[in-house]
């Protein structure tokens, strides 16, 4: 691992081994194809983790990614690979994923990326960034969004509604739970 931390031992290491089962090559090729398809980088596109952290790893191409899909989003990009001015990227990257649409849930932690933490959680975010994408013009990757489908029911359907037993709640037929039995009595 091409990481400037410790290697982790015990509980650190078995956890990060469950982060790191989760992460899907095959989703972050296809977020970097489409990094490129946007902003024409990078050259190497393959999904393993090394490349995905390296490719990604200072910012600076994901604050190209966000100004490419609304411009000016980031106004500066820092081009120095001083570790705080990466994270600054990285930032404000985070922000304006935001305000692109990506749902905070669906976001990540600077470190996940900077650290090389949990670059599982980087690739969810691509793929909800890269949904968005559409709604500004530009190509989209993954399933499209469910657009909003609002009912408007008058007073006299919601009323008729209350009247009805649903069988969903299940019925008993009368029957009440005394004299059941699951598996062997209890011998005293």
């Amino acid at each position: 691992m091409a990481n400037n931390r410790a290697t982790k031992s015990g509980f650190a290491a078995e956890a990060q081994r469950k982060i790191n089962s989760k992460y899907s090559e095959e989703l972050a090729h296809e977020s970097l194809e489409w990094i490129r398809m946007i902003t024409g980088e990078p050259e190497n596109t393959s999904g393993d983790m090394d490349n995905f952290y390296e490719v990604l790893k200072d910012g600076t191409l994901l604050c190209k990614l966000a100004n490419n899909i609304h411009p000016n989003m980031i106004k500066k990009i820092n081009t120095s690979s001083m570790a705080f001015k990466c994270m600054e990227n990285i930032n404000a990257f985070l922000e304006a994923a935001r305000q692109l649409g990506v749902p905070a849930q669906e976001t990540f932690q600077t470190v996940d990326l900077w650290e090389r933490q949990n670059l599982n959680s980087v690739v969810i975010c691509l793929q909800s960034l890269g949904r968005k994408a559409g709604t500004y013009g530009k190509p989209s990757i993954g399933p499209k969004e469910a657009e909003k489908n609002v009912r408007n029911f008058s007073e006299e359907q919601l009323r008729a509604g209350q009247g009805v037993i649903s069988l969903q709640y299940g019925s008993n037929k009368g029957a009440n739970q005394s004299g059941i039995n699951f598996g062997n009595t209890r011998h005293m």
